[in-house]
């Protein structure tokens, strides 16, 4: 009396009971649209890293003297034509600017120090700068030009002496 009827040997049958099925959800993570975003992110991020070197703007004058490399990171001094003085990339009054330097130089007068200035600055600004480098005994002092055939948005302000 007990017969019972399966569809075909194994007893386990895929049925639906109050709407849910037997089957078991993927437990593989897809990592194709992680990927795709890290290249995106990648190329964005190599594209831009040299447009963000300096955070000043300054219209640079231009020159036709030869390219600076060092191996070493310079600190940068930036007159704008406003006047204002920038060392590195923060706002600085120029009886702030040789304690400052010294503080990070540690009193090393052989560091390198690049002044940035904008052709629209006074001449006597920039010149106020380089002479209150010197007197404090800053030696290896140079000023940053661009080179005549760079555009201003693909300026490096490395160029020049």
């Amino acid at each position: 009396m007990g017969a019972s009827i399966s569809g075909g040997g194994g007893g386990r049958r895929r049925t639906r009971r109050w709407g849910r099925s037997s089957y078991r959800p993927m437990s593989d993570i897809n990592v194709t649209p992680f990927v795709d975003v890290m290249l995106v992110l990648l190329i964005v991020f190599m594209v831009t890293a040299p447009l963000l070197t300096v955070g000043v703007p300054v219209d640079l004058p231009k020159t036709k003297a030869q390219a600076i490399t060092e191996a070493e990171e310079p600190l940068v001094i930036t007159v704008n034509r406003e006047r204002e003085i920038f060392l590195q990339e923060s706002a600085v009054e120029i009886v702030q600017l040789v304690p400052r330097l010294q503080a990070i130089t540690a009193n090393k007068p052989d560091t390198r120090i690049y002044v940035r200035g904008d052709q629209a600055a006074p001449y006597g600004e920039v010149a106020r700068v380089m002479a209150e480098l010197q007197n404090a005994g800053f030696n290896r002092v140079a000023l940053i030009t661009k080179s005549p055939g760079v555009s201003a948005s693909s300026a490096q302000d490395g160029d020049g002496n």
